[in-house]
């Protein structure tokens, strides 16, 4: 049977664009496995295609920092050097004798140089705690000169906006970031004021806050180190240039090292200050004017909001190659370092990771490989878990991308068992299910609600969807069924949105997004319906049992015109609980679900977008009237047996009419006996079509004429065969020649045997010459064979997967043993 859950049918993205359910040729009256499918298809090329090489953007940033390390520490081992030689060799040694100019000079310069140090030792702190903000991100370039001017004047008009609303407000928000609508419609807004400081605003003294504010202070850093290096290289120069190292006499021996130890010091000192300032117009020129920063957010699809994760993505890894091996940043990539900010417990560090593997599970580049590594990590998973559970308005944006990444991850089978294997996973994914329907509120209100809460509307629907669509992929696996199954309150969740008012399925006008929730959750409850084994039956019995599962479901066939793919899952879904005998009766006992079916499939105006729609009620019809006495009854008082008998005309629908017809003659019982006997005027028609080559069509045709033929006498047996342009003797070499094609039992038609033999038994009874026929042609032969041949395959009407479902009242081996009694050898 066709359970939905192939991959091929999950080519929905995580932006909710929800695409047609695939619909394959298998029913649920032949059997579907996985063996079976091999078995079918053993010439399939199962050698997975090589996946495309993606050159990771941010290797650029990493490979950048660690050149900026190479130079960042050969100044440091300069500068060390230096000090060390000016410490011990010349004030150490030489303090005494040196002249007063050298002596300050060196001085001055060992002070500078420790205040440099100083700086560039502290710098990296201060810098990551200034990429918090997308305005000012630390750089402390010379575009940050340029454009103080302005940024004082913004600050001085925010601060006089903000005295003229105190007034009006007790509190506010600060709006910051881009307000992008293409965005997923969200705009970026800062957190509400907590318990903490947010470290880029903390005031380091209680005066003059915007200077000593600690997002400022890594400018101040940086600047104090361009002064300290021109200044030491203005002053070695001048001291190498003039080479004026004082008077030494000639047998001074105190003295006669002292202009070499002085140069090779100020030698030192010029080159240390010169490597740094050469790093520091690298940086300038990568970062400024080539943008390395920006073009690497491009490259990552980051976003604008996204160059405050790609600063800080640099600057950690410039920290690592710089505090430690100049290879240690090498190592980072942007998959890792958002993995880490994920597992923070600061809110802005969350936000970010939780961004970057958002944007890289959705990017079709990066997704496969972001993915992979999630999927291997369980405590990233759990943490990803968790957070669906996060409803505090502030985390919104944090649980949202948290629900997609999931979304996209379930999409494979090896990660929806790891998701769906975390305790507590479902009941955060039934978290995110919540339909805020109400009966008792009224239209005014729910205008006035919709005006002032529209953000939080959408974000409803979007949880919703995202919940659904990793329930879908989750249920593509059987064990996550069972766990769907057993999880409190979560099915009457799932069942809840299949609720659709005529209102909404006729509106032409109305959201898509409540057609699509509609049509999500019809998908995951047929799944659910359609899961095989054990578990099949429990989530049969418990989708059933729910009241309101299948009055929903008609309101979509009664409604849904305008929406078939909508009717078509509602159809599925029926199908798949006919199963249960149980639920069986209870679908027929609702009123009008039969009615309905009849009126889709029955419906000529529909467009062609409409007929899989009507194959799909065909074959639930002949499903509910299965071994279904009170169904078979409910269908002949609608009066449908004239409409069936003509639709045995249409190739597209005359398999399942001919399945209905059958099991009306074969389970309405005594009662239905006069109503049906105007059946028998198909009788000519259903013979030319055992002809067909199709083995479907031959199948089902063969059964049909096997209980049609049944209400006809001799005589009205007789005209029907001149009818159909055939003898008795012709159709019994047909016969014959079927079982002599079908050696062992088919799979694609496992009853055609039993239908063949059935067809036989009618026909050797009703007339004594067709037992000479069958004599004649091979028949006991071809029946010792089926005796030796036959399999539980053909014991059972219909099938769930593997399971055989119905099982026939009379075996094959009985058919067989009457057969050969009617022909003498028995």
């Amino acid at each position: 049977m066709d359970d939905g859950r192939s991959p091929a049918c999950d080519r929905n993205d995580i932006r909710l664009q929800i695409s047609e359910t695939c619909s394959g040729n298998t029913t649920m009256f032949e059997p579907r496995g996985a063996s079976i499918t091999m078995r079918e298809s053993s010439s399939v090329d199962f050698v997975s295609p090589m996946k495309p090489v993606v050159r990771a953007p941010e290797k650029k940033l990493t490979l950048f920092a660690l050149r900026l390390a190479v130079l960042e520490k050969a100044a440091t081992g300069l500068g060390t050097l230096g000090f060390i030689w000016a410490t011990v060799v010349l004030l150490g040694g030489f303090a005494i004798t040196l002249d007063k100019t050298d002596f300050w000079f060196i001085t001055i310069i060992l002070l500078i140089e420790g205040t440099r140090i100083f700086s560039r030792s502290h710098e990296l702190e201060w810098q990551h705690q200034a990429t918090w903000s997308i305005a000012d991100a630390g750089l402390n370039s010379f575009r940050a000169l340029r454009t103080r001017s302005q940024f004082l004047v913004r600050k001085i008009e925010a601060t006089f906006k903000s005295v003229l609303a105190l007034g009006k407000q007790s509190r506010g928000r600060e709006i910051r970031g881009n307000s992008n609508a293409n965005d997923r419609g969200m705009s970026e807004q800062s957190r509400m004021p907590t318990r903490q400081w947010s470290t880029p605003d903390v005031p380091l003294l209680p005066y003059a806050q915007w200077v000593f504010l600690s997002k400022n202070i890594s400018k101040l850093l940086y600047w104090l180190q361009l002064i300290s290096a021109t200044a030491c290289v203005v002053l070695s120069l001048m001291k190498l240039i003039k080479h004026n190292y004082g008077n030494i006499a000639k047998g001074d021996m105190d003295k006669r090292n002292r202009r070499a130890a002085l140069s090779i010091f100020y030698g030192l000192a010029l080159a240390e200050a010169l490597l740094f300032l050469i790093e520091k117009a690298y940086w300038e020129w990568k970062v400024i004017f080539r943008k390395l920063l920006e073009k690497v957010n491009i490259e990552c699809e980051l976003g604008p909001l996204g160059m405050i994760s790609t600063k800080r993505f640099f600057y950690d890894a410039y920290s690592r190659c710089v505090n430690g091996s100049i290879f240690d940043g090498l190592k980072m990539d942007m998959i890792s370092f958002a993995m880490e900010l994920l597992d923070s417990s600061f809110p802005d560090e969350q936000l970010i990771g939780v961004r970057i593997l958002r944007q890289f599970s959705m990017n079709q580049r990066f997704s496969n490989d972001t993915l992979e590594k999630i999927g291997v990590n369980l405590a990233v998973i759990e943490r990803l878990v968790e957070m669906l559970n996060w409803k505090d308005p502030q985390e919104e944006e944090i649980r949202l991308s948290a629900a997609e990444i999931l979304s996209k991850l379930a999409g494979k089978k090896q990660n929806s068992l790891r998701v769906a294997g975390i305790p507590g996973a479902m009941e955060s994914i039934s978290s995110l299910l919540h339909n805020g329907r109400s009966s008792n509120v009224s239209a005014d209100e729910i205008s006035e609600k919709k005006i002032i809460h529209d953000r939080a509307n959408y974000s409803f629907w979007t949880f919703n969807h995202l919940g659904l669509v990793i329930l879908k992929k989750l249920a593509r696996d059987h064990d996550n069924c069972g766990k769907i199954g057993n999880t409190r309150g979560l099915l009457p969740k799932i069942i809840d949105f299949t609720h659709a008012e005529e209102r909404l399925l006729k509106d032409e006008h109305v959201a898509q997004s409540q057609i699509q929730t509609v049509k999500r959750s019809l998908q995951v409850v047929k799944m659910l319906a359609s899961t095989t084994g054990t578990t099949g039956k429990f989530l049969r019995n418990e989708i059933a049992e729910i009241v309101f599962t299948i009055s929903n479901i008609r309101d979509v066939l009664r409604y849904g015109d305008k929406h078939p793919s909508l009717q078509k899952l509602g159809i599925e879904i029926l199908t798949s609980l006919a199963l249960d005998e149980d639920a069986t009766e209870s679908i027929g006992g609702t009123g009008s679900v039969l009615k309905e079916l009849f009126r889709i499939f029955f419906n000529q105006e529909m467009g062609e977008i409409h007929n899989r729609t009507r194959i799909a009620a065909g074959e639930a019809l002949a499903m509910l009237a299965l071994d279904s006495k009170s169904n078979c009854n409910r269908i002949l008082k609608l009066e449908v047996q004239e409409k069936l008998v003509t639709t045995l005309e249409i190739p597209l629908l005359r398999v399942n009419a001919a399945r209905i017809l059958r099991n009306l003659c074969v389970y309405s019982g005594p009662e239905g006996f006069d109503k049906l006997r105007g059946v028998a005027a198909a009788a000519s028609t259903v013979i030319r079509a055992i002809k067909s080559e199709d083995q479907k069509l031959q199948e089902v045709m063969i059964g049909l004429a096997a209980q049609i033929l049944k209400f006809t006498t001799s005589h009205e047996a007789a005209i029907t065969f001149e009818r159909a342009g055939t003898t008795q003797a012709e159709l019994a070499a047909t016969l014959v020649q079927i079982l002599k094609k079908h050696k062992n039992p088919p799979t694609k038609t496992p009853q055609i045997r039993r239908f063949v033999i059935e067809m036989a038994i009618w026909m050797m009874r009703e007339k004594t010459e067709n037992v000479h026929y069958f004599e004649e042609l091979g028949m006991g032969k071809e029946l010792e064979t089926v005796l030796e041949t036959t399999a539980e395959l053909e014991s059972f009407n219909i099938f769930s997967g593997t399971v055989g479902l119905s099982r026939h009242r009379m075996t094959m081996h009985s058919l067989a043993e009457i057969a050969l009694g009617l022909l003498g050898r028995w």
